[in-house]
């Protein structure tokens, strides 16, 4: 039997929610409200798990690769990462007020519901604690692989992502339709679901566009950097971008991007190289499709759009989503800590993150992929220039 992709599930919870939340009794839809709550709670407890499981790998897994090439490959793509987000806030603050101000939309934090049962699951670790435990033993292991070839850290941190990894396939996503129901529901109750998402569907077709646009920034970059038609670079990579919105998974893509990366003559030995790397350090897409949305939640709750605190979200942000996305929405999984600590999101707000984020996470790991042909292109570009430099010294 074929299995319902995950976003007609999540439009599915939508909808239950919204007629549980208008027509349903009252101890329906708290007994919903009520497994939302504490799903939100077991999602508190799960973030710095994520950030360890993700990040730890992640810098331990760049200990065998080439040092320059490395180094010059995750700059760029954290550049980039950084650049796509911080664009899509100073868009998004000035265009999304406009929007949701006009608009009556339910606060995810506030409704008429409340919870048949209340429950605390507090995390073992904060989230500044478990970014900062996540970098030691990331450099710590990636210290001991390069040094003294000892890898049974190595392997149990791989073990201990898969296990997470597990967690999210199996428990995570299988019930997100129903936590988002629960959110949509409480919406309803307070009779402004139907406002909410018109206003999101909107900051869904601003989204797309900056995606778009920011790939014709990238590749004006690459081209010029590397001698090449930006715009026929581009096009060579529509397939990569087509099979991502398919796969919903940067990794899953690799193959497809590596061949579409190819027909724009890079060289194959960059290419393989930059290609499988970009995909779990170049996140562009995601971030601006997480920022745009976060935008937004902060709006509705009435959080000042202050842009040092939206740029630190963004900087920890490209650096928390390292190894995410092999794992359709793992983007935004690593997300919650940040959102919750740095932008003083709830659980309503989190929850709302989840839904808007996986509602379109197709387009944004395709945005992902397509810039990593660019990543390439300029590397490419750098290595022969300086090439030449070298040959004429």
């Amino acid at each position: 039997m074929r299995k319902i992709p995950l976003v007609l599930r999540l439009l599915i919870g939508i909808i239950s929610g919204i007629i549980i939340g208008l027509f349903f009794p009252e101890s329906i839809a708290r007994l919903l409200y009520t497994f939302t709550h504490i799903f939100g709670k077991f999602l508190n407890y799960i973030v710095p798990l994520v950030i360890l499981a993700f990040i730890i790998p992640g810098i331990a897994d760049l200990g065998d690769k080439a040092g320059r090439l490395l180094a010059t490959t995750v700059l760029a793509a954290y550049v980039s990462t950084v650049v796509a987000g911080t664009a899509a806030y100073l868009v998004a603050s000035r265009i999304v007020p406009t929007i949701v101000q006009a608009a009556d939309v339910a606060n995810p934090e506030e409704g008429g519901l409340e919870a048949f049962l209340s429950l605390e699951i507090s995390p073992l670790l904060g989230i500044m604690a478990a970014l900062v435990t996540a970098f030691i033993f990331g450099l710590g292991i990636n210290y001991l692989l390069r040094n003294t070839g000892d890898n049974k850290l190595y392997q149990l941190t791989n073990e201990f992502r898969d296990i997470i990894v597990l967690v999210i396939e199996k428990v995570i996503i299988p019930f997100l339709p129903l936590h988002i129901a629960g959110v949509f529901a409480n919406m309803a109750f307070s009779g402004r679901a139907f406002e909410t998402l018109r206003v999101f569907s909107q900051v869904f077709a601003l989204i797309i566009l900056m995606h778009l646009f920011y790939l014709l920034i990238q590749y004006y970059i690459a081209g010029t950097v590397a001698g090449k038609s930006p715009l026929k670079s581009l096009k060579n990579m529509i397939p990569a971008y087509t099979t991502a919105i398919g796969t919903m998974s940067s990794a899953a893509t690799i193959p497809v991007t590596l061949k579409s990366a190819k027909k724009n003559k890079i060289n194959e030995d960059i290419a393989d190289f930059v290609i499988p790397l970009g995909a779990t350090v170049h996140l562009a897409g995601s971030t601006i499709t997480i920022t745009t949305c976060a935008v937004a939640v902060a709006l509705i709750q009435g959080i000042p759009l202050e842009f040092g605190v939206f740029f630190h979200f963004i900087a920890l942000l490209g650096v928390t989503m390292v190894a995410a996305p092999g794992v359709p929405g793992g983007a935004v999984m690593a997300a919650l800590g940040l959102l919750s600590s740095i932008l003083g999101f709830g659980e309503g707000a989190t929850a709302l993150m989840i839904g808007l984020y996986l509602a379109q996470d197709s387009f944004g790991t395709a945005c992902n992929v397509t810039g990593d042909g660019a990543i390439a292109m300029f590397i490419d570009g750098i290595r022969e220039k300086f090439a030449d430099t070298a040959e004429n010294i």
